[in-house]
């Protein structure tokens, strides 16, 4: 099973750039992979969507091969620090372990008086345990919804017409979406809810390669 992650993370740039007052915003992503580089062009569009003259400041941890690129938090950290100084003000991370970083800047900055939201990936991170000193700061997540996917593995199964072959779990699936435990997100869930059923209907097509 493959999930729709560009359509998840097209909802999470609505919210960056509804959230962002800087008209600046920025993208960390780990390994430079076409599966991460789907996040980011996701991302980047929904942000568009929002705001045609958003800046957007990406940086990979680490080129195709380069397996460090997932476990480099102080570098991540590095290029969190330079995105804020350059106005940044919402920072997504698709970066493994190396998400950690952006998370530890992001907080260093608002606990400096900036405002400055950080976006996590694939669960809620604002409700794991291991990140609860960073959570004030995450605004929403892009969610995987393997819950999901494995309730309608296992119902196809027991209906039995077992799922074959590549299943995407989409938006029309339930099968990617955004966190909700963070309640400042909610200025900005009808805008990235109206995107979400933009994408449903085949109004909006969301690329995977950054243009």
């Amino acid at each position: 099973m493959i999930f729709a992650a560009e359509q998840g993370s097209y909802l999470t740039g609505v919210i960056a750039a509804s959230a962002s007052k800087s008209g600046t915003i920025g993208f960390i992503g780990g390994m430079e992979i076409d599966l991460i580089k789907a996040f980011e062009a996701g991302y980047i569009e929904g942000a568009q969507s929002v705001n045609p003259d958003i800046k957007i400041e990406s940086k990979y941890m680490g080129a195709a091969g380069d397996n460090t690129a997932w476990n480099v938090p102080e570098k991540a950290k590095t290029a969190t620090d330079g995105m804020i100084a350059n106005g940044a003000d919402v920072i997504y991370a698709a970066a493994g372990g190396s998400g950690l970083g952006m998370f530890q800047s992001v907080k260093a900055a608002a606990d400096g008086g900036a405002t400055v939201w950080a976006i996590g990936v694939d669960s809620d991170q604002y409700t794991v345990p291991a990140l609860a000193e960073y959570k004030d700061i995450i605004v929403t997540s892009m969610l995987k919804r393997v819950d999901v996917a494995v309730y309608d593995v296992i119902k196809a199964v027991v209906d039995g017409a077992p799922l074959v072959g590549i299943n995407n779990f989409d938006l029309s699936k339930d099968g990617v979406g955004y966190s909700t435990s963070n309640s400042a997100v909610s200025a900005f869930t009808a805008a990235a809810d109206a995107a979400a059923e933009k994408i449903k209907s085949g109004e909006v097509v969301v690329g995977t390669t950054v243009k």
